[in-house]
């Protein structure tokens, strides 16, 4: 008895101890790196996002896992730049230039606004103060800015916030597509170890499956949200320009940002028909395009069922309802985070569920057979 009191106390002095001492470094040691690492993790994340998503391109461009990773990468990634960076210099600097232009019809006092229309009064809610605004800015324009000068100073440095985040977004996602490049340049052997991280954490039969669900899954959001969107915004830029609506590629643009923040285009289609029918040529005209803009406002309807959750195991509402929720609680790089790890935690419920336990079976067996012996015999013919 004892020689147990002693051994006990034995593990609480020495072993207990020495377990604490480790287990407190380990710790240390973890948020050390997570303090480290967390202000480049958006960038990290979005990077592995591209990477996953641009792979299989990337792989088409090497001729397969024994071609040039390195080259195939670094062109795909330069190619996606020019791509995405010349129109948004040349846009850009056409902003910049209207900008300049109006600051010097204002300094030069060139500008000549129209009086307005005895209708605009009529106008219901804000017709009376449109009207009265409208008249002062017709009758002297100085005098009329002079009296918003506080809230056009608000306004305008609202704007250049809003230019200066917009220019931060895009130069973060050419950073991101540089760390893409570098991680599809090593996409074999950064693969393999996630997976082996993974058969770690669960077991070597999961491991591989998590890994395969994870990509899938990346690739399902990045097709069935963003490709989407893409196509969204493609079909009705195109509806934009032939319909005469002007600045189609701008409202293209702003399709694609609100197809991505998963709301409806017809938010901008349906005032761009409005407008339409305000200034069209003709009735033939405008008939014609407003059906093709309200079924291309609405074709993320069919083509989320058919593109989202294509190739992964988990359902599509499971898919929708974790890119959404990701994005509600993490912005847009929530979109693939929630969807991924609702996935994950949905095909890792179902296994627990679907694992056999010879209870349960033979519970279950027996109350089927029980009710099939209930069943009363048909009549005979």
């Amino acid at each position: 008895m004892e020689d147990d009191n002693s051994a006990f106390r034995q593990f609480l002095s020495e072993d207990m101890l020495d377990v604490l001492v480790k287990v407190g470094l380990i710790a240390v040691m973890v948020v050390m790196c997570f303090r480290i690492f967390a202000p480049f993790m958006n960038l990290l994340l979005w990077g592995l996002i591209l990477a996953v998503a641009l792979y299989p391109l990337q792989q088409r461009l090497a001729g397969g896992p024994e071609g040039r990773q390195g080259r195939s990468a670094t062109v795909l990634v330069v190619g996606i730049i020019l791509v995405l960076g010349t129109p948004t210099v040349m846009l850009a600097s056409s902003f910049a230039g209207q900008i300049h232009e109006a600051y010097a019809a204002f300094s030069g006092n060139t500008v000549v606004v129209p009086p307005p229309n005895a209708e605009v009064a009529q106008w219901p809610i804000v017709g009376e103060r449109l009207y009265a605004a409208w008249s002062a800015a017709a009758a002297d324009l100085p005098a009329y800015l002079e009296s918003l000068q506080p809230q056009l100073g608000q306004l305008s440095a609202r704007l250049l916030s809003a230019a200066a985040g917009a220019m931060e977004n895009v130069l973060f996602l050419f950073a991101a597509l540089a760390i893409a490049g570098i991680m599809m340049a090593y996409g074999q052997s950064g693969g393999a170890a996630t997976e082996r991280i993974l058969s770690k954490l669960t077991s070597r039969v999961h491991g591989p499956r998590l890994h395969k669900l994870t990509i899938a899954t990346i690739r399902s959001v990045a097709t069935g949200v963003i490709g989407v969107a893409f196509i969204q915004a493609l079909l009705l830029g195109v509806g934009f320009a032939f319909a005469g609506i002007p600045l189609p590629g701008l409202l293209a643009l702003i399709v694609m940002i609100v197809g991505i923040l998963q709301l409806p285009a017809l938010v901008i289609s349906l005032p761009a028909i409005g407008y339409l029918w305000w200034a069209g040529d003709g009735t033939t005209h405008n008939l014609i395009w407003t059906v093709y803009l309200l079924v291309a406002g609405m074709a993320d309807n069919v083509l989320k069922p058919l593109l989202l959750g294509r190739g992964v195991e988990a359902p599509m509402p499971v898919i929708l309802i974790g890119a959404l929720g990701g994005m509600i609680y993490s912005g847009i790089v929530g979109l693939f985070i929630g969807a991924v790890v609702l996935a994950v935690g949905y095909q890792l419920f179902m296994d627990w569920v679907n694992q056999p336990d010879p209870d349960v079976d033979a519970a279950l067996s027996g109350d089927a057979t029980a009710t099939s012996q209930q069943e009363p015999a048909a009549p005979p013919a």
